[in-house]
């Protein structure tokens, strides 16, 4: 967690003591009540890394129907499968061990020229879908020019985006861009990331979004029902590191399941015909040691 420190809410970290591994449940369920067969990418499976070694997973879907996996053009794992007509379920269900540290930190961390960066970075800086940082240049500048360039810089927009965005299920749309977020002052976990995003990248800085799932740990009471999470990594330093504006603390047990430009490149169901989901329910709990 972020300790605070002052009238000015100032981060510091403490010595860190050593983290054991942690070991998380994680999956989800999706439930369908459809009037024809409506194919599907659907994108719920932990991304294989040397932070996160899937233990064990089961797919199950009722009725069972054909599949297979595939690698997307962002190195994320999808699996293609059609939605039956009528009444159907799909569940996924992994246990994975991730670092039992919180997000990694560097304060002192730099932000390189955009000449110096890595040529497969560069997408990152360009606008998206969702992520208009075209359109949010001028309002980047202005906010946050006075910053110092690298760590302090991506994490005062957080700071922004975090205290500015009031967060509710019901506030958001799937066109929400990061203008209108601007614009509303509202949404979910997406839209800030998104806002954020659009901000760093005007900073020239890449930003790609993800998403994942996120357990309670070390999160006070009243606990909010478990969804799908979404935060973004800023490339600083020759790496990625992970930001999160909605939550804007260091989290353990983080498990990102896909990268890419915002949300439209890894929805958890892209489907190819009217699917409205009946039903959902995700699970990311610690298991006992």
């Amino acid at each position: 967690m972020w300790p605070k420190s002052g009238t000015e809410g100032r981060m510091v970290i403490a010595q860190r003591p050593l983290w054991d591994p942690l070991t998380v449940r994680v999956g989800c369920e999706f439930q369908h009540q459809l009037d024809a067969a409506v194919p599907a990418i659907v994108l719920v499976r932990p991304a294989g890394s040397r932070d996160a070694e899937i233990l064990r997973e089961r797919w199950t879907m009722t009725p069972p129907g054909g599949y297979h996996d595939y690698v997307d053009g962002f190195g994320n794992v999808c699996r293609r499968l059609t939605f039956p007509p009528g009444y159907s379920t799909l569940s996924y269900e992994a246990d994975v061990v991730v670092p039992g540290e919180p997000d990694p930190v560097d304060f002192n961390v730099s932000q390189a020229l955009v000449e110096d960066l890595p040529d497969e970075v560069l997408v990152y800086t360009l606008p998206s879908r969702f992520c208009l940082s075209d359109e949010l240049t001028s309002e980047a500048w202005s906010r946050f020019g006075y910053t110092t360039p690298g760590w302090a810089r991506v994490q005062a927009i957080c700071d922004y985006v975090h205290g500015f965005i009031t967060f509710g299920y019901g506030l958001s749309y799937p066109t929400k861009t990061s203008r209108d977020v601007l614009a509303t002052g509202n949404g979910v976990c997406r839209d800030f990331a998104h806002l954020a995003i659009a901000f760093v990248r005007a900073m020239n800085i890449p930003a790609r979004y993800t998403f994942g799932y996120i357990p309670d740990i070390d999160v006070p009471p009243p606990y909010s029902e478990m969804d799908f999470c979404a935060w973004f990594e800023a490339y600083l330093g020759g790496r990625w590191w992970t930001f999160d504006p909605r939550n804007n603390t260091r989290r353990r047990g983080r498990i990102a399941i896909a990268r890419g430009r915002d949300a439209l490149d890894v929805a958890m169901i892209t489907t190819f015909g009217y699917a409205p989901l009946a039903s959902m329910r995700v699970i990311a709990d610690e298991l006992p040691a």
